[in-house]
């Protein structure tokens, strides 16, 4: 990877662990706390943080047609304002009207500012060259709960959880739109860069196309973004109905990311070589692998399946920038990413609820939910066709 790219990576990494950080990861510490003093429910807060999803689905494709005219560095600075915006009304929240106008904010910052939207903006800076840049910055940002969980917690024990989402705003005032500010323009790209690009956007203008590939893409995605939502906030509670400790919940909990970084590291070292069908049908295979160990071994295959999900979720983010563009190529890339996402953001929302009423229901069997969608997602991953690939170019 050339200086260039690492710079942004750096960048983008960093802006990208911010927003996931203040925004995502906010209701697993804020939620009780925010709930006991606007005298609601903490699935109401929950609701909230749901009806933002909704909304970002809503604004994905505009902010990545917004991408592939202007760049990514004007939207993503602007995201971090409504970002701001967001945090902020949040925080003078005294009702349920007030907490969920603040989210619906928050979720149009998160429809234009979170992964899709940095991918986007790699594409429409790199082209296909763009494939190790987005794994730098999932490497990166796959840290954001690592930092923002603790950061949040001890802001909120210190300062309450109103002056925590002020911290957290100010933050996206002061790092990330300074740090998105820096981001390079189509306009700064080498003639290099610009003559393969066009090359590649004329290139993608004549490849096959096949009506199924979106459908079948859009489908995998929402799959695996289910999934993903439905562990991250029930692992621990899976896990002890599989017959652990909550001690051991807790720690098998903590090897989630770990071993998301660690397959994303995999990825950019060997799994890279292929193409990314490939890889995300591997990826697919690895939640019910541990699933199946878990249903077999009980408690002591808690970490293994932990590890298992967790590898196969980290590959499976660099897939949903990598598929996309070795599929479409880079042309209208942005606005077909945020099209791709819209089932992926809608089922993500009730990803929660569901799995939670089936995890009350069926306790530990409820894994063989999980694990047929992720199946299905594997069969569609070999329906999908590689005609309308652009060949892969390392940079």
């Amino acid at each position: 990877m050339s200086a260039p790219h690492l710079r942004t990576v750096a960048l983008l990494g960093t802006t990208q662990t911010l927003a996931w950080a203040s925004s995502y990861y906010l209701p697993a510490i804020l939620a009780k706390p925010i709930a006991r003093e606007l005298g609601v429910s903490v699935p109401t807060v929950f609701a909230a943080f749901s009806l933002a999803l909704i909304v970002s689905a809503l604004i994905g494709p505009f902010a990545g047609r917004s991408i592939d005219r202007w760049g990514g560095r004007p939207v993503l600075m602007t995201t971090n304002i409504v970002f701001a915006l967001g945090l902020a009304t949040l925080s003078l929240a005294n009702g349920p009207l007030g907490l969920f106008a603040a989210w619906i904010v928050l979720g149009i910052a998160m429809g234009s500012g979170l992964y899709e939207s940095a991918f986007s903006a790699l594409v429409h800076l790199y082209g296909t060259n763009s494939r190790k840049a987005i794994t730098g910055i999932t490497l990166i940002a796959g840290f954001a709960s690592t930092v923002g969980w603790p950061l949040t917690t001890l802001l909120e024990v210190q300062f309450g959880w109103r002056n925590t989402c002020l911290a957290w705003a100010g933050f996206h005032l002061i790092i990330g739109v300074p740090l998105n500010a820096l981001l390079p323009t189509a306009a700064q790209r080498t003639p290099s860069t610009n003559a393969r690009v066009n090359q590649e956007e004329a290139l993608g203008n004549k490849l096959p196309r096949s009506r199924r590939a979106g459908p079948l893409l859009a489908f995998v995605f929402a799959c695996a973004w289910f999934v993903s939502t439905a562990m991250a906030a029930h692992l621990p509670g899976l896990l002890q109905a599989a017959g652990a400790s909550l001690t051991v919940a807790v720690a098998a909990g903590a090897l989630l990311g770990p071993a998301q970084v660690g397959a994303r590291m995999f990825e950019y070292g060997l799994l890279r070589r292929w193409h990314p069908l490939i890889s995300a049908r591997i990826a697919t295979l690895m939640h019910p692998i541990g699933a199946v160990v878990l249903a077999f071994f009980g408690a002591p295959a808690a970490a293994v399946f932990t590890v298992m999900h967790g590898a196969g979720n980290g590959v499976l983010t660099i897939a949903n920038g990598t598929l996309p563009l070795a599929l479409f190529g880079p042309r209208g890339y942005g606005a077909r990413q945020g099209l791709l996402m819209v089932p992926a953001r809608v089922v993500q929302a009730s990803a929660p609820w569901v799995f939670g009423l089936v995890l009350d229901r069926w306790g530990a069997n409820a894994l063989w939910l999980t694990a047929s969608t992720v199946l299905a997602a594997f069969v569609a991953l070999l329906f999908l066709p590689r005609t309308a690939d652009i060949p892969s170019r390392q940079s």
